[in-house]
């Protein structure tokens, strides 16, 4: 599926069976507490925290479901993902093609 075929999709979704979008400003927290939930996957998986009993090693469900708050805010507000994240690429990198390769850290 590309990134254009995924708005449209989560859209037909919302449309159809989720009623509507809910407003951006509750889309933007619930994108925050997605952000948290996958953090506090990723902080058990490979940090030193364990899963606490019932907890479950979902971190493709967890990204799945920042995917589709961003998606949500990205359809409503009107942004276009495969022209951003393209932009986003020539960005980063002109900005960094040679700083990662100097970077001492890195080697």
């Amino acid at each position: 599926m590309t990134i254009q075929e995924a708005q449209e999709k989560v859209d037909k979704w919302i449309k159809t069976i989720g009623v509507r979008y809910f407003n951006e400003l509750t889309n933007m927290t619930i994108l925050t507490e997605e952000v948290g939930e996958l953090a506090r996957v990723i902080s058990r998986k490979y940090g030193e925290q364990s899963f606490k009993e019932g907890e479950s090693e979902n971190l493709a469900d967890e990204m799945a479901d920042v995917l589709w708050v961003l998606i949500c805010l990205a359809n409503q507000t009107g942004v276009n993902l495969t022209e951003a994240l393209e932009q986003n690429i020539q960005k980063k990198t002109n900005r960094d093609k040679n700083r990662h390769n100097n970077n001492e850290k890195l080697k």
